[in-house]
């Protein structure tokens, strides 16, 4: 049975990746949350360009903050991805309703999550700084898709 994947994007800052990602949601059948204040207007053309016409098949989401998020979904595990710790994504095996959140493009998630025991990374070559966001989701979504089918 396919899993359920649900893309959080906290705060995200540029319209062309939160386009990418919808796209990639809708193609995937992930739901899609977008948190707290968007750096740009979800009717910007660079983000309905970015999304082409798939905006219509995302289950899209938009939710004032993390916190009402989180209680709306007590029972589900909230998986956060930062370059701030260890714990590689493939070492998990992720289950039907998990929540993947990824922060915003310029600064991350907020530290209360990143030193969270389910905080987990993407390996890169050391020196380097960060992953593009939509890379970052798809490489993550498509390990999820992997272990549990689409």
């Amino acid at each position: 049975m396919a899993s359920k994947i649900n893309i959080v994007l906290y705060e995200p800052e540029i319209p062309q990746n939160t386009g990418n990602i919808a796209r990639l949601c809708a193609c995937t059948g992930a739901s899609l949350y977008l948190v707290g204040k968007l750096g740009f207007s979800l009717s910007s053309k660079y983000t309905k360009r970015a999304g082409l016409d798939y905006w219509d098949s995302v289950d899209l989401h938009k939710i004032d903050t993390m916190d009402e998020l989180l209680d709306a979904h007590k029972d589900a595990t909230f998986y956060y991805l930062t370059t701030k710790t260890q714990k590689v994504y493939t070492d998990i095996k992720f289950k039907d309703g998990d929540f993947i959140v990824f922060g915003p493009e310029t600064r991350g998630l907020p530290e209360r999550y990143v030193k969270s025991d389910t905080a987990l990374t993407i390996p890169m070559k050391a020196g380097q700084r960060s992953l593009n966001l939509s890379n970052s989701v798809a490489i993550v979504a498509y390990e999820v898709i992997r272990q549990n089918g689409l």
